[in-house]
């Protein structure tokens, strides 16, 4: 066959850890599967002679025992298979394959200067400490809920909160434009709501309202968020897609941090054998997808994490990355004042703690109950932000 294919290839690649199950034999024989399964998807033996074959192919770097029947491949793609499309990355990563059992993405490996086309968070942990003014303690986190208030109620429950000390204070992930509560009616109001309680306190809370929506619709509610005053967004990407979390992150009509929601994306890591590695779905996603901070649920909670998968993810926030800046792990899922030493000696100092229900368990005052949250991390030690 006469070599054809691209003549113009950098020569640049990123690869991908995949964590195999079964016999070596066959790890090896889905290893190499996925180099082209990933890339060309034709059989070796129809594969064209020279760039395609040399380059485009994925190329099978290393290859290990990890554990009885489990087996690590290291696979290198070339740079150019994911053009300049975040879509087309998550497809090269993990399209077809994720079709198939016994293969589940460990980590993701970036150029040492990540990808030119995607910035990552535009604020990190270290903007969004910036942005509130505290530079050496756990960040406070809360939400507006439950779903059937009126926005004027949120917005009251906004306020207290932020009154009390609360550093964020986000939507709760299941309010979006419903008729007894609208988001233009919803955002205004909160966003209002806390601005006054900043005046009036001297602290910078910000209000982070829901955005995640059908498609076309996050960014036009993000731009009415921004105009309203919202000082953040929050978004579930395994609703809208990960692309619509790069686009608000990117927007230079925005310039807001983005908070991303976990929501419907569990699935892609309750099977230890399939799937995405809580390290990857929680903690190197976001990053590449413009994060500036990644909600999830901590173990202990109300939901399956262990120990193990929880300090994966703080891991992968906080791992050098590429050029990428470390996002804020966020967990929640059921925190109470009690378990707050616990949590964080667990994760340390940098990060953000979200209690949402919990805050109404203490009493009727919330504004006595931030206050006791914001005393409970205030004793721990300092961090340096990054």
């Amino acid at each position: 066959m006469t070599p054809s294919g691209p003549k113009d290839l950098s020569g640049q690649r990123f690869s991908v850890r995949y964590h195999l199950t079964g016999t070596e034999t066959a790890a090896q024989a889905t290893a190499a599967s996925i180099c082209r399964e990933q890339t060309v998807e034709v059989p070796d033996e129809v594969i064209p002679l020279g760039p395609i074959r040399e380059q485009i192919v994925g190329r099978l770097e290393a290859f290990h025992r990890v554990a009885s029947g489990a087996f690590e491949a290291t696979i290198s793609f070339a740079a150019e298979t994911a053009g300049t499309e975040f879509t087309q990355l998550l497809n090269v990563i993990f399209g077809n394959i994720s079709l198939q059992p016994g293969i589940r993405v460990a980590r993701v490996d970036v150029p040492a200067s990540g990808f030119s086309w995607l910035k990552g968070p535009r604020f990190g942990r270290k903007g969004i400490r910036t942005r509130l003014a505290v530079p050496d303690r756990p960040l406070l986190c809360t939400a507006v809920k439950p779903m059937g208030l009126s926005a004027k109620e949120l917005a009251d429950l906004a306020y207290q909160f932020a009154l009390g000390g609360i550093d964020i204070i986000k939507d709760d992930h299941g309010l979006a434009d419903q008729p007894f509560c609208l988001f233009e009616e919803r955002v205004t109001r909160c966003a209002e709501a806390v601005a006054r309680a900043n005046r009036e306190t001297g602290r910078h809370c910000l209000y982070a309202p829901n955005v995640t929506g059908p498609a076309g619709v996050s960014i036009q509610r993000a731009l009415f968020a921004k105009q309203a005053g919202a000082g953040g967004l929050l978004i579930s990407p395994g609703l809208t897609g990960w692309d619509t979390m790069r686009q608000l992150a990117e927007d230079e009509r925005l310039v807001l941090p983005v908070i991303m929601h976990p929501a419907l994306l569990g699935s892609f890591a309750t099977d230890p054998h399939s799937g995405l590695s809580h390290y990857t779905l929680f903690g190197q996603l976001p990053r590449l997808a413009g994060a500036d901070a990644c909600i999830f649920p901590t173990y202990g909670s109300r939901f399956y994490f262990s120990r193990d998968d929880c300090r994966s993810i703080a891991e992968g926030a906080n791992d050098e990355f590429g050029a990428y800046r470390r996002t804020f792990p966020t967990p929640g899922g059921g925190l109470t004042f009690e378990r707050l030493p616990e949590l964080i000696e667990f994760y340390g100092p940098d990060v953000i703690l979200l209690i949402g229900g919990a805050l109404r368990q203490y009493g009727p005052d919330l504004v006595a109950n931030c206050q006791q949250f914001h005393r409970c991390v205030s004793r721990t030690p300092a961090v340096k932000a990054g």
